[in-house]
This record gives structure tokens, sequence and C-alpha cells, in this order.
């Protein structure tokens, strides 16, 4: 699944290009996870002001409303004047005057939902329960070590709800956990003032080095030029099962939380 950082390595690969681009024609393919809930013929001749983003949604702000884009668990985007004829797994079109923005979704899981505002119950439905964007200054260590002190549940859970911090999901969960040197089964309240220090602290680094080497193309992540990520090529315990700790040398453990896979070293991460 694309996380904060492939959303925003890809919201930053097109944003330049189309804004104040005008809206040509609106495509839709077959159903995405929810409906556009708009007439799409209606947005014709608006234009695009900008693209933000928040947690993992895109926001897309028009000249009169905005378009909330979710890439889902597939779902990759692209941007280009010239583009082939829509295949089978493209279910999202927005032809402007300056390219063509394609959402492609093989298990169509993603979604773009139109909004009048951002206070509007459309957007509040999916973005009214996101919690503090942590590359922002609001990621504040006070109100995130209250937050673990009230949450009794295990720590890699609490990072991938989102109510509390947004958008650390279980690629940077589990690198941002061994960078602090925390077990991922450790009860949130638990940690000492210290450990949560290290934890605000290892969450940001880990994002932003993530967004500077374009994301982690695991699977078939690419941005809105075509470009794939290379975060997965210095993850520390992500996908190495079985694989020498690269600070220790133990065999990185995996386990299963909440039906994600975790990965930690035993060793460096003890509790």
């Amino acid at each position: 699944m694309p996380e904060l950082p492939e959303v925003e390595v890809t919201r930053r690969s097109f944003v330049a290009a189309i804004e104040s681009a005008r809206i040509d024609t609106v495509y839709l393919g077959k159903p995405l996870r929810w409906p556009l809930g708009y007439p799409p013929e209606a947005l014709a001749g608006r234009t695009v002001r900008t693209v933000g983003r928040r947690g993992k949604y895109l926001l897309i702000e028009l000249s009169q409303g905005w378009l909330l884009l979710h890439l889902g668990m597939s779902g990759s985007l692209r941007f280009a004047r010239d583009l082939p004829a829509p295949g089978v797994h493209d279910h999202f079109e927005l032809v402007t005057s300056q390219g063509t923005l394609r959402l492609h979704d093989p298990r169509r899981f993603g979604a773009v939902v139109y909004a009048d505002s951002l206070v509007s119950p459309a957007a509040l439905k999916l973005l009214g329960h996101l919690g503090v964007e942590p590359l922002s200054d609001a990621f504040g260590l006070p109100a995130f070590a209250a937050g673990l002190k009230a949450r009794q549940t295990a720590i890699k859970q609490v990072l991938m709800g989102g109510t509390l911090v947004v958008g650390v999901g279980n690629i940077y969960a589990s690198e941002a956990l061994f960078m602090a040197g925390i077990r991922p089964t450790s009860r949130a309240n638990k940690l000492s003032r210290p450990r949560v220090v290290r934890l605000q602290a290892a969450i940001r680094d880990v994002l932003a080095r993530a967004v500077e080497q374009g994301g982690s193309s695991l699977r078939d992540f690419s941005n809105a030029d075509g470009q794939t990520g290379y975060f997965q090529l210095e993850a520390m315990v992500y996908g190495r099962a079985g694989l020498p700790c690269r600070h220790c040398g133990s065999a990185i453990k995996m386990i299963r939380q909440g039906q994600r896979s975790t990965f930690y070293c035993p060793v460096c991460q003890k509790a």
C-alpha cells in the first residue's frame, strides 16, 4: 500500500505541471471504493489551483470544490500530455489543458471523492479523524507523549492507527521503532519519556528520508512521472526476516500484528 512518503512523492511529481490547468473532461471506469459523488461532466471548465496532501489523501483544489484522491492498496498516478488509451485497470482520468491525470488501480481499493469544501460532510468523513501530520511543526512532543500515555495497545498498532499521528504505515512504523530501539509489541502507555523522545525523532527522520529517496517501491509503486523509489534498499528491518541485523548481526524476526507483518531485531529492540 502506498504510504505517506509515496503519496507525498507522487504529489510533488505532478503538482507544478497541473497547477492552473483547465479541466476538459473527466473519465470514470469501473467503480472504485467510494463513488465520486458528483456529476463528472459538471467539473468541465473548472481549473486546478493546486494539490495538497492530508495523510495518505491527495487534495486537489479546484476553482470550485475539491477532489480527494486515495491510492488504496495498489493505486498509482500518471500525469502526461500524451497517454495511451485507458487500460482495464485505469478507472479515473482528469483530462486537462496541461495533461491527463490517470489513476491506475488493479485492486480498486482507491477512490476519488468530490467535496464542496474541506469542512463539508463528504470531506470530514474521510479526513476528520486523522491525527497530526508527522512532518509538520504540529507534531509536538507534549501532545505525542500524552497521546501515547492514553493508549494501552501495542505501540506499532498505535502508530498505524492514524488517529494520533497520521501516515505512519507498516513499513515506516517498523523502521522508526527500530531506529528508536523499541519493540513493536511494547505497550504505548509504558514507554518512558526518553524513549518517546527518540521515537518522535525517529518518525520524522524515517519519513523525511523516505521522501528524499522517492518512497519505497516494493511491488509496483512509481510516481506520476513513472519513477520508482529507493528507500527499500536501506530498510533496516522491514522485509528482512531471517537476515542479519545491520547493527548487531542477530537474525531479524517477523511476527503478525493486526493481520500485518511486523519486523524487528530481538537484540536492538529488547523491549
